[in-house]
């Protein structure tokens, strides 16, 4: 007798247990199920699913919860080396020296981020990541097939330095000769490419607004050709959930006057360079003399001083 619940933990036998899942939905002897640490949404047999005990991953999940880590620590040590930087470069500064303004007196003004996302549990999750960083942002849960039409709704108001689109994608199942370069093999490409489509259309300086975009298999060249800084998945391979919020913070805190590292920034995503490509981009990033008191005009946030 099958003891399958929806809200259990399983791992998947014909794919050696690799990755973690959260049962969605059940219907007969089929189970939605979503992966804890991957976008990736998909339906397995109830008779593969293996009940887990816990959340702690284990093998390609494990793995990635490591590196996820490690990317949270390597943007906190960029935060520290940019405060150094800005006291230097503050400290330095002839025309501010001998006015009474320090070099710890300056305020900060980083991008602000717009996240759509087509899965709830994924977007508190990016916003709690976005609010330990101390990047300000704004999300919305949107199905990936209306986010074109809420961009248009929603970007002339936010009016954000950076928008992320994401959700769920990847390439259609039981299909012959599948055309890797065919928005029709994906499930949700499509959706993902209208909606970069709108956000350029609404600006069309790559500076002015960084645009990421994509999700777990999604067709890379398609989202670049339409207009987004940084998309996946060049190599057809499942994304970290939180990939594109790495993205958007290393952005939103890389200084007007430098561009994005993109060797760096795509080296510290948990996905690597296979899950996630990019162009060169400035960062959105400024710093404002001499602090004040009020936070709640501009984007500003305290300084980390």
């Amino acid at each position: 007798m099958d003891l399958t619940k929806i809200g259990d933990l399983v791992v998947r036998k014909s794919y050696g247990k690799d990755v973690t899942f959260r049962v969605e939905a059940l219907e007969r002897s089929q189970a939605i199920i979503k992966g804890t640490e991957f976008r990736l949404l998909a339906d397995a047999p109830v008779s593969d699913l293996v009940p887990v005990t816990s959340d702690i991953p284990t093998g390609k999940a494990k793995q990635a919860r490591i590196k996820a880590q490690q990317t949270l620590q390597r943007l906190h040590q960029d935060r520290h080396s940019l405060d150094a930087q800005n006291q230097a470069i503050l400290g330095t500064d002839r025309s501010v020296s001998g006015t009474g303004i320090g070099a710890h007196s300056y305020f900060e003004v980083p991008g602000m981020v717009l996240h759509l996302d087509g899965d709830p549990l994924y977007l508190q999750k990016s916003l709690d990541l976005y609010e330990k960083l101390r990047v300000p942002a704004q999300g919305h849960y949107v199905h990936e097939k209306t986010m074109a039409d809420a961009l248009y709704r929603l970007l002339p108001s936010v009016r954000p330095d950076i928008v992320v689109i994401t959700g769920h994608d990847g390439v259609l199942k039981n299909r012959i000769n599948t055309d890797l370069y065919s928005l029709a093999s994906y499930k949700n490409s499509r959706s993902f490419v209208e909606a970069v489509q709108i956000a350029r259309q609404y600006e069309r300086n790559f500076d002015s607004l960084t645009i990421v975009a994509g999700a777990c298999q999604s067709h890379f060249e398609a989202l670049l050709q339409a207009g987004a800084n940084f998309a996946s998945s060049p190599g057809r391979i499942l994304i970290h959930a939180l990939d594109p919020v790495y993205i958007a913070a290393k952005a939103a805190f890389t200084s007007v006057r430098d561009t994005i590292h993109i060797t760096d920034v795509l080296s510290h995503t948990v996905s690597g360079i296979q899950g996630v490509g990019g162009i060169e981009t400035r960062g959105s990033y400024r710093i404002g003399l001499p602090k004040f008191q009020e936070l709640s005009q501009l984007n500003v946030v305290p300084s980390a001083t």
